[in-house]
């Protein structure tokens, strides 16, 4: 997308944004900040697509730098520390099951509480402040 104009991005309801401040852009495909004078796009993310009350899609950020995306196993990314964090379990079906606000620093513990309920199938964290998805956590 980040070959499009502005216009043509507008048009599927996507913004181009030069970003200013450090952590004013969490990349979702990166799990990183976006750097002052970097270009980011932000978009809609459809991240619950279970067909319960709790479907739901949120803004994303995505740098332009980001080629692929991701994946920790058993660490936290960088980019969750110093945010307040939303968490949400969800159970198979995709209804929520528990939600906590947490401190990016303390997150550890609260998703480690969530997975040991055998109901949560999968969690979902935010960003608490403009609420923007920042990653799935499966056990």
């Amino acid at each position: 997308m980040f070959g499009l104009s502005d216009e043509a991005l507008a048009a599927r309801g996507v913004l181009r944004r030069r970003i200013e401040t450090r952590s004013a852009a969490p990349c979702r495909v990166t799990l990183s900040d976006a750097e002052p004078g970097e270009n980011v796009l932000l978009l809609n993310y459809e991240h619950q697509s279970a067909p319960t009350p709790y479907r739901a899609s949120h803004a994303i950020f995505v740098r332009e730098s980001a080629d692929e995306t991701r994946a920790l196993t058993n660490e936290l990314p960088e980019v969750f520390h110093g945010r307040t964090l939303s968490i949400r379990a969800f159970d198979e079906a995709g209804m929520i099951v528990d939600a906590d606000l947490c401190q990016g620093d303390t997150a550890r513990s609260v998703i480690e509480r969530m997975l040991e309920d055998a109901k949560a199938a999968y969690l979902h964290a935010h960003y608490a402040g403009h609420g923007c998805y920042a990653a799935r956590i499966d056990r």
